[in-house]
């Protein structure tokens, strides 16, 4: 993923405030030889502690596909991308200039996790782990914990397998109109609200956050 200096996040602090509101993503994993990549999607919770990146945890059903090409390569790269908006042309013409001569492009946030995969097959580790990953999700509760060997859960925990994914590098990209010139941004702003559709409303806010 190429990141120009006006992309790049300001500091640690941008990416990982975005990820803890983005918590869908894709798992690359390498193939075994011969084999192209798996590419899983799945929700994740991830925490910013430990080590200097933090840690990634999921859950994926045991009968997946994956297991071997992860278990072979457990380096893995969790993609997250959202907060992306097609920007039209004319909204980015230069000032004085006719609208036909801005330049269309796309807008997104995109991080990407560079992690050392580990399985979890213990039934008490998974069980805590997946208890962990819930209460991300659910923080205000409504499902019973899940504990080894007692219901209404327990007999679930041997059909999934626990996914810890420890954050070794981290690439993050913030794609807005920060590098051009405040009318050029002020004009896709106006645009982006003015459309709002999916997606246009964040991406207005991020290229007004940004802006230096």
């Amino acid at each position: 993923m190429l990141i120009h200096p006006w992309d790049a996040a300001h500091e640690a602090g941008e990416w990982r405030d975005w990820l803890a509101r983005h918590d869908f993503g894709q798992l690359a994993v390498n193939g075994l030889d011969g084999e192209p990549p798996w590419v899983q999607p799945l929700h994740f919770r991830y925490d910013s502690e430990p080590g200097p990146h933090g840690r990634v945890l999921a859950h994926l059903a045991r009968p997946n596909p994956l297991w071997p090409a992860l278990e072979r390569h457990p380096t893995v790269l969790l993609s997250v991308v959202d907060d992306y908006a097609f920007v039209r042309g004319p909204w980015a013409a230069p000032e004085g200039a006719p609208a036909e001569h801005g330049t269309p492009t796309s807008f997104y946030t995109a991080v990407q996790l560079r992690c050392t995969a580990h399985v979890v097959d213990d039934p008490a580790e998974k069980a805590e782990l997946l208890n962990r990953q819930v209460a991300h999700f659910q923080p205000e509760g409504g499902t019973a914990p899940v504990a080894a060997g007692e219901a209404p859960f327990g007999r679930l925990l041997p059909g999934l397998r626990m996914l810890r994914l420890d954050v070794t590098e981290v690439r993050a990209k913030f794609k807005y109109a920060n590098h051009k010139p405040e009318s050029v941004q002020d004009g896709i702003v106006a645009g982006l609200t003015a459309r709002a559709g999916r997606g246009d409303a964040e991406a207005a806010a991020h290229q007004l956050r940004r802006r230096r």
